[in-house]
């Protein structure tokens, strides 16, 4: 902007942030008010909304302390509390005084550090409720009279839950002498240890329908042989520490409807239409396996609400589950899906189309959407810590769940590296609704007119009218649908459905295992283009190391791209390209048709997987754009089979890692799809280290045929060192130097010779560099046979070219693929004299690097290169 463009008035404004504001989506009529609070840097939200804690503490909610906001009627300013780069987060933390602090307290991970000084009598209250014969005495009396009341043959309902009891006290009490029509007995929580007691004291209480003894100590150690006891002593109980046992029926279908409890325990045998007005039955995580004759329309004529979620129902079919459920005329249904229904939300709508609405959404929108996972009951996915984390590394482990990312740009360029922030308290307690009230949008303010003056902020506005008391909500993925995996994509912030996911996943294997790579053809051995009548080869080129080391006699450089015979050139050879520069068919490009089905990374795993499977030095790699489901799959199988679950993150087509990020926090892996399109890719948590530190080796390909594929390695490659020792500690991997080997543009490079490196590694490690060299070439063959498989289209017999291959070992010294690069830099290879310790062997001038390259792929020689 130039120096006039200072924002002087609300048309200044306007002017100058006409982009931004069209970007945020702020509601035309309130630009005004916006301009006055950004220019007055009003925040005002406070007597508007006031912050509560949920979820016991470890999260906030805002809540509407106004009367009422009308829909789009205010605009309120939230401030950044924390801005940053990714590769800085830790560092920030550790330096930034009061940072790690301020942060914790707003991502509720220091509840442990805090005092008790809010409740200071509570461990005494405690103490002295517990424990006391005289409470329990007491509570006995009350229940005794009741039964008088109500007749010696009544029932009794008593919750003696987290008063104190021991074994002695249990036995003292004499509950069965006492009620010998105890329907039902909690005693969860209290002291109660040996097995024997309670077995002995339980059992005797033969018309038991219902017993707690959950969070008592006796459980950890003899869970299994007193639940065997007590069900074996009581063939009538049918509630088990929450959970059904198999006898269950109208009791504990009356429970669950809210029939029977400690004001109605019920009738010691079951009453024929007792659970006619039932209208709501909640049946979730209840481990039922099977459902009663008693779960009838016969017996639940009213039943129109139903949750069975949490329950496995494996002992009946998914076709007589629907049958029975037909059965009823049910209006909302709450299962896990997938689950005892199966995997679809849109079949189990076909088959009940009765349904109003299913796990908490409407039927029509499920149907409008196409969406098959369906759940409006997500669990909030709360931070987890170690006592023993700091607060820096709590932090970073909850940042996730809150954090919000924008991209610089000019009228030069867009930034390469993301900005990611925390809006301040008031828009963090800002929780998820897919029906939000609320919408954010992070807003740069440039009072001087220019970038350098920008100041961000976040705005917040109704959508909705809401009134006093309301919970404010915003949509965490807004104008994310289920096209680009909004589903999936919750994860991020909420427990989705893990079964879901890890099907998708195994689904996904099974087609990989089913493809392997065809024999490649027969490569006849081409010839040099160089015509018969001596006229040298005419080459145009706009990179200065070919212009400056292209030397060899048959190659003359000239200016004019239409008279060459050849051109090398860095950028893309489109149409638009061909005219404007007047190519015809005729000229040698330095590159091939679809040629980004190995140089863009997404399209290079691909193309692998397509042509072969999952090739053994090819890491599990994923797509995030079509992908996230399997990958998330991926993941929880991982988790559940104890195994590292380290991953790194890779934008589709950036170099020298530009927004890699290597993490194992799957929030994490999923809100870095914000930042532009990436692969995810299994981390090698065990690479093959020299002396203590990672390295990669680059490897130059040179392409004369794609079909048959004839392709030759240059016998010169590079390897590339991490500057700092190899280590997997968390904090590690915000340090560049310790994960990533590309030092020539960030860090300090420390250049060492091939030669030099493979005499020390062989030493180090007591292996044969042949035999991992061998490896390395029939990985690359495999690569570019993969090419030649998926995308025959690839071929053009007027282009050849050189590619960059990086490979990285593993602890076994297997190759592993990590790239293949286009047009690769070759400065290093231009620079230094190196000797070829595979191939021909011999000393190599870096002077004559693209000489050979060029005699080779057009002249048809194979000096310093072997063929794959």
């Amino acid at each position: 902007m130039s120096a006039s463009a200072v924002i002087r008035d609300f048309d200044d404004f306007v002017k100058v942030h006409g982009i931004l504001l069209a970007a945020s989506g702020v509601p035309l009529p309130l630009y005004r008010q916006l301009f006055r609070k950004l220019s007055s840097e009003t925040f005002d939200g406070g007597d508007f909304f006031s912050i509560e804690p949920c979820e016991g503490g470890r999260q906030r909610r805002l809540l509407l302390s106004a009367d009422f906001l009308g829909k789009e009627s205010n605009v309120f300013l939230v401030d950044h509390a924390w801005s940053f780069r990714l590769s800085d987060a830790l560092q920030q933390l550790r330096e930034v005084p009061g940072l790690a602090e301020r942060m914790a307290t707003l991502m509720c991970v220091d509840l442990d550090l805090k005092s008790n000084d809010e409740n200071p009598e509570s461990e005494t209250q405690e103490e002295e409720k517990s424990g006391s014969l005289d409470n329990v005495l007491e509570i006995l009396l009350k229940e005794m009279d009741k039964v008088k009341e109500r007749g010696v043959d009544a029932a009794t309902w008593l919750e003696l839950e987290e008063l104190g009891i021991d074994d002695e006290m249990l036995k003292s009490l004499e509950l069965s002498t006492k009620f010998p029509n105890l329907v039902a007995l909690n005693l969860w929580g209290n002291k109660l240890e040996d097995a024997e007691t309670i077995i002995q004291e339980v059992t005797k209480c033969r018309r038991l329908k219902a017993i707690w003894l959950n969070d008592n100590r006796a459980l950890q150690d003899c869970g299994d042989r007193i639940s065997k006891s007590i069900l074996d002593g009581i063939p009538g109980l049918e509630i088990y520490n929450s959970c059904f046992t198999s006898n269950f029926g109208e009791w504990a279908l009356g429970f669950c409807g809210s029939i029977f409890g400690a004001d109605n325990p019920g009738c010691l045998s079951e009453c024929s239409g007792s659970l006619a007005s039932i209208t709501t039955l909640d049946l979730s995580n209840r481990c039922v396996r099977c459902l009663p004759k008693a779960f009838s329309p016969i017996t639940l004529p009213s039943l129109s609400h139903l949750n069975i979620r949490g329950n496995q129902l494996d002992q009946i079919s998914v076709n007589d589950l629907l049958q029975l459920l037909k059965s009823f005329t049910l209006q909302t249904l709450e299962v896990d899906i997938p689950g005892p229904l199966g995997n679809s939300a849109l079949q189990i709508l076909e088959y009940l189309p009765n349904l109003s609405f299913l796990n908490g959404v409407s039927a029509s929108v499920i149907t409008e959407t196409g969406k098959h996972v369906i759940d409006s009951a997500l669990q909030p996915r709360l931070p987890e810590w170690a006592p023993s984390e700091t607060l820096p590394d709590r932090v970073i482990g909850a940042m996730w769940l809150y954090l919000m990312t924008y991209r610089l740009a000019d009228e030069e360029k867009i930034d390469e590296t993301p900005v990611w922030y925390v809006m301040d308290e008031l828009g963090s307690a800002l929780r998820h609704s897919d029906d939000a009230n609320f919408r954010v949008a992070p807003f740069l303010f440039m009072p001087d007119g220019k970038l350098a003056s920008a100041v961000s902020f976040s705005v917040l506005w109704p959508i909705q009218d809401v009134h006093h008391g309301e919970e404010c909500t915003r949509d965490f993925l807004f104008g994310v649908g289920e096209d680009k995996q909004r589903s999936a994509r919750l994860t991020a912030w909420f427990d989705t459905p893990e079964n879901y996911f890890i099907q998708e996943f195994k689904k996904y294997q099974q087609q990989l295992a089913s493809r392997s790579l065809p024999a490649p053809k027969e490569a006849p051995i081409s010839r040099s283009i160089l015509q018969h009548d001596g006229h040298t080869l005419q080459v145009y080129t706009d990179i200065p190391h070919v212009e400056e080391f292209l030397t060899h006699p048959k190659f003359v450089l000239i200016t004019n791209p239409k008279d060459a015979d050849i051109i090398w050139t860095s950028m893309q050879v489109d149409p638009e390209v061909k005219k404007a520069l007047e190519l015809t068919d005729l000229h040698y490009t330095n590159q091939f048709p679809f040629e980004a089905c190995l140089v863009m990374k997404h399209h290079l795993a691909e193309t692998i997987l397509k042509a072969q499977g999952r090739p053994e030095w090819l890491q599990p790699t994923y797509n995030l754009e079509t992908q996230l489901s399997q990958l998330i799959g991926d993941y929880f199988v991982r988790k559940q089979d104890a195994l590292n679950n380290l991953w790194i993150l890779k934008p589709w087509n950036m170099a020298r890692t530009i927004d890699t990020t290597v993490t194992e926090d799957l929030s994490a892996i999923i809100r870095l799809m914000e930042t532009g399109p990436k692969i995810c890719q299994k981390y090698i948590e065990h690479p093959a280290l020299f002396k203590g530190r990672k390295f990669d080796l680059r490897y130059i390909v040179l392409v004369r045929s794609m079909d048959p594929v004839q392709i030759f390695l240059f016998d010169v490659f590079w390897v590339r060192l991490a500057n700092n020792p190899y280590t997997l500690e968390k904090s590690s991997l915000f340090e560049y130097e310790t994960h990533f080997t590309v030092m020539n543009y960030r860090g300090r490079l420390n250049h060492m010779n091939t030669p030099e490196f493979v005499r020390e590694f062989e030493e180090e490690h007591q292996v044969n560099w042949q035999t991992i060299h061998q490896g390395i070439q029939d990985m690359i063959r495999s690569v570019f046979d993969s090419a030649a498989a998926v995308h025959p289209e690839m071929h053009n017999p007027q282009s050849r070219a050189m590619y960059g291959v990086d490979v990285m070992l593993d602890h076994l010294f297997k190759p592993k693929l990590l790239e293949v690069t286009y047009c690769p830099d070759c400065g290093r290879a231009c620079k230094y004299d190196t000797e070829a310790i595979v191939g021909n062997g011999g000393i190599f001038r870096g002077r004559d690097f693209f000489n050979t390259v060029f005699e080779c792929l057009f002249l048809g020689e194979t000096a310093h290169v072997t063929p794959l």
